[in-house]
């Protein structure tokens, strides 16, 4: 089972961000929440050209994906679960738990750490909000959220298999998240007593401090309300509220070469 995963991993995490991606992206054209104020041709070619950057630094510093680790891990016996010998379904869902508070504690971390910041602040200083800001990451923060990533799977013994499933429900929720589109209400009511929705996390884009440092969840609702930074709404209406960091606003600062040098620039 572990081998099959290990070969296929790629065209199974392939297969589904392509599909969730145009799904989210034709639900986009289809019914906007927001108005664009930017092109998205510029938008998308530089951002998607980040994603293609951060794929190859990542592989190249990281020549072990995060399923192939966790299967290392379980033929070492490393990891608390491999040492309790949990059966495999309650090893599972144990992990996706687990794994998905370390990405919220890990959001956390990246923003109330300055240098971190500076970092994943190139995620924030997007001025619109849609599928590919879920993908706009400098490829620093990708370098370390990777090896947080490993300890975590090291430190958990989490199941080969249960990371797949993370990843891809993590990279399929983010995409989701940010998605420019409104739920109906009643949906967005009851999905967000479990999961993170692109209402909810849009407040967590806002240019308002206060905001931009609440709804830290990716994928589960849970975190942010057991751990105080759940925002229901935002002060201003989702349509026009202002997206984005008050510095980083110019056409010039969407552009693959700006969001690469950001950290080194300082406030204006």
């Amino acid at each position: 089972m572990i081998e099959a995963l290990a070969l296929n991993e790629a065209a199974l995490r392939t297969g589904f961000f392509v599909g969730i991606f145009a799904l989210m992206a034709g639900w986009e054209a289809l019914a906007p929440l927001r108005q664009r104020g930017v092109s998205r041709t510029l938008r998308w070619s530089n951002n998607l050209a980040l994603v293609a950057l951060d794929s190859v630094i990542v592989r190249l510093i990281f020549p072990v994906t995060a399923v192939s680790f966790a299967a290392l891990a379980a033929e070492r016996d490393w990891g608390l679960l491999n040492l309790l010998g949990l059966p495999f379904w309650p090893a599972l869902i144990v992990s996706l738990l687990l794994l998905d508070l370390i990405i919220y504690l890990q959001h956390r971390l990246f923003h109330a750490v300055p240098l971190l910041w500076r970092l994943h602040r190139v995620h924030h200083a997007d001025i619109e909000f849609d599928v590919t800001t879920a993908l706009r990451f400098h490829p620093l923060e990708m370098l370390v959220s990777m090896a947080i990533k490993l300890a975590a799977i090291a430190v958990i013994g989490a199941p080969a298999e249960a990371v797949l499933v993370f990843e891809v429900i993590l990279n399929g929720a983010a995409m989701f998240n940010h998605a420019n589109v409104a739920l109906p209400p009643k949906v967005e009511r009851m999905l967000r007593l479990v999961f993170v929705t692109p209402d909810m996390h849009r407040i967590h884009h806002s240019t308002q401090i206060e905001e931009m440092n609440r709804n830290f969840g990716f994928n589960l609702a849970w975190w942010d309300r057991l751990l105080g930074s759940y925002c229901p709404r935002a002060q201003q209406d989702q349509h026009s509220m202002p997206i984005g960091l008050d510095q980083f606003r110019t056409r010039r600062d969407l552009w693959l070469d700006r969001m690469l040098l950001q950290p080194l620039r300082r406030k204006p």
